[in-house]
């Protein structure tokens, strides 16, 4: 719906100007705090929702008018020029980190809504939850057939990105949407979802994620413990990383 909307908003032409309206709307985002209650509930279950963060973060950033034009003044900024967006197929490729992007969003939401379900014993239906949507809500889309379907087929489904026709639409889009965001980098042009959409793809789909080094600062300066990868289910231990660092310093074999 919003897509749908956008298309309408940016063709329209200000009377006075002669300019799309939307170029003389200050781009300051206001929010009435649904989006922010979002994001402190999934903290407070444990649920990782970075797409729906991401917007929330760039209402907040827009708000800081004033600021961001003294930035802009005062930093200067490696990125490269800007391409023309026909030559390298840059819109097929924004096409496909939209449509990527916009799949991660839904796969996050109802990941909270069914944690929510468990921890408060809603008993919620996804299933259900995703044919009321398609009935006039704000974000109603054809998509979320797709999201019935993979419910129809495993009810007690923990992510929609371990369904198998949702991921391959998304390996489908894969290619565009890594060269979109990328492109957008090295330009210097924000794009916080669509980023934030493809490191939380990348994280859920990689079995060995960089925080065992996180785990091992907590147990060296708080002595928070670890779990081993050879160790049993359930169980913590601590090292004594200054006596451990002491052997290593010492040449002895640890």
């Amino acid at each position: 719906y919003l897509n749908e909307i956008a298309s309408q908003v940016l063709s329209v032409r200000d009377s006075k100007t002669g300019h799309a309206l939307v170029e003389m709307i200050l781009d300051q985002a206001g929010q009435k705090g649904t989006g922010k209650w979002t994001a402190q509930v999934a903290l407070d279950l444990g649920v990782a929702i970075p797409t729906i963060t991401a917007a929330i973060d760039s209402r907040i950033l827009s708000s800081m008018k004033a600021e961001r034009i003294r930035a802009s003044e005062r930093i200067a900024s490696a990125a490269t020029a800007r391409i023309d967006s026909d030559a390298l197929g840059v819109v097929d490729a924004v096409r496909d980190a939209l449509f990527a992007s916009t799949i991660c969003s839904y796969v996050q939401g109802m990941a909270l809504l069914r944690a929510g379900s468990i921890e408060h014993r809603w008993n919620v239906d996804p299933h259900e939850i995703a044919r009321i949507w398609k009935g006039g809500c704000i974000i109603r889309a054809r998509l979320l057939t797709t999201f019935m379907r993979a419910f129809e087929r495993d009810s007690e489904l923990p992510n929609l990105l371990l369904d198998p026709d949702i991921t391959a639409q998304l390996l489908k889009t894969e290619s565009g949407w890594r060269r979109a965001v990328g492109a957008a980098v090295k330009q210097g042009i924000a794009v916080p979802a669509l980023s934030a959409s493809l490191a939380y793809f990348d994280s859920y789909r990689t079995a060995v994620l960089p925080q065992n080094l996180t785990q091992a600062q907590r147990d060296y300066f708080g002595a928070h413990t670890y779990q081993r990868t050879d160790g049993l289910p359930g169980e913590f231990v601590h090292s004594d990383w200054q006596a451990l660092l002491e052997t290593v310093t010492s040449g002895d074999k640890p």
